[in-house]
């Protein structure tokens, strides 16, 4: 899992669709939101996207501590493809 923070925080602009896992009513749907719509100067910009039902904003409001934003890199974004990041 990408995270920065000491493990404690997920990378908006780096992390893959996995990494939403443990965060209640987050995989997949509102994860791949957030992924779709990336990247992000700073982690408030997650409530702007487009189309989120008021259950979705509600949950990003909760967990946006949970959020950390650093420049997108070339290694996590590669193939623009944070969906299926060829763990098994």
């Amino acid at each position: 899992m990408l995270t920065t923070d000491f493990g404690k925080k997920i990378d908006l602009n780096n992390s893959d669709i996995r990494d939403f896992r443990d965060l209640r009513g987050f995989y997949p749907n509102l994860a791949g939101k957030i992924i779709k719509n990336a990247p992000y100067d700073k982690v408030e910009e997650v409530l702007d996207i487009s189309g989120l039902s008021e259950t979705q904003k509600q949950r990003l409001q909760a967990n946006l501590d949970s959020f950390t934003v650093t420049p997108p890199s070339k290694e996590f974004n590669e193939g623009d493809d944070r969906f299926n990041p060829g763990v098994y």
